[in-house]
């Protein structure tokens, strides 16, 4: 693969989003350094997912920006900035009437750009055998599907990866590979990469970043290290007592 530049800063510019009378995203202000991977994580209701979503405009804010190296996104037309950034999610989304083969160049035949030999690539950068080319999704493990999902969202090379809890509904063994894939993937293809997860273990594990939400305000911003060291308030160090307190109880039971 040919060497690639970092993926686009992200900002987000007094960003506000309310439904109803709720406020889903509160005033959020936050700069994402290119090449950076930062895992949102928070409460269910917390704003992360619908944060997430106003970068590829899932989600129109009410207020404020979202800008990609300075630019924003609203300027541009939805299905050309959603060309540049890759999306997965839990559902993962292929298509059930395609093989994964044409699952993974559908975004390369949407941009008139076919490349068979793509999709080749692809499969063996989310390890996948090519033997799977030519099955249906029906056909594949979840984990396998979900790979799948993760080379159609960076078969067209985008610079930034958006992921919306990618590995919720995948056993814990098949869960941290894919995981670790990921991660592999965003250093080698300088990815810039925003991932939702609940799960803190596996932001903490995954990313450079961590930002806590709650009520729809970025309550903690630090590196993982910090995060374990009692940095970011006592939302933090509320989600990371639940992966510390279960090391402390397994090292317990191994005597």
């Amino acid at each position: 693969m040919p060497a690639l530049s970092s993926g686009p800063a992200v900002a987000f510019d007094g960003v506000a989003k309310r439904y109803a009378d709720a406020a889903a995203v509160d005033d959020v202000s936050l700069a994402i350094d290119a090449g950076a991977f930062v895992a949102l994580v928070g409460a269910s209701g917390s704003g992360k997912s619908t944060l997430l979503k106003t970068v590829n405009r899932l989600v129109v804010p009410d207020r404020g920006r979202v800008t990609l190296d300075g630019a924003d996104v609203a300027s541009e037309r939805a299905p050309a900035l959603r060309r540049r950034i890759g999306y997965v999610f839990q559902d993962v989304g292929l298509f059930p009437h395609l093989t994964v083969a044409e699952n993974i160049a559908l975004p390369l035949r949407l941009a008139h750009t076919p490349d068979p030999a793509r999709v080749a690539t692809m499969l063996e950068l989310v390890e996948l055998p090519q033997a799977v080319a030519t099955r249906m999704p029906s056909e594949l493990s979840g984990g396998q599907r979900q790979r799948v999902g993760v080379a159609r969202a960076l078969v067209t090379r985008p610079g930034l990866l958006l992921m919306d809890e990618p590995f919720g509904a995948l056993d814990p063994v098949t869960r941290e590979s894919l995981g670790q894939a990921v991660r592999r993937l965003h250093d080698e293809m300088r990815l810039t990469t925003i991932m939702v997860t609940h799960d803190i273990a596996e932001a903490l594990l995954l990313a450079t970043r961590v930002v806590v939400m709650a009520a729809g305000r970025v309550v903690a911003d630090e590196p993982p290290a910090a995060l374990l060291g009692g940095a970011g308030g006592e939302a933090a160090q509320a989600l990371v007592a639940v992966p510390r307190d279960q090391a402390m109880r397994l090292a317990a039971l191994a005597g």
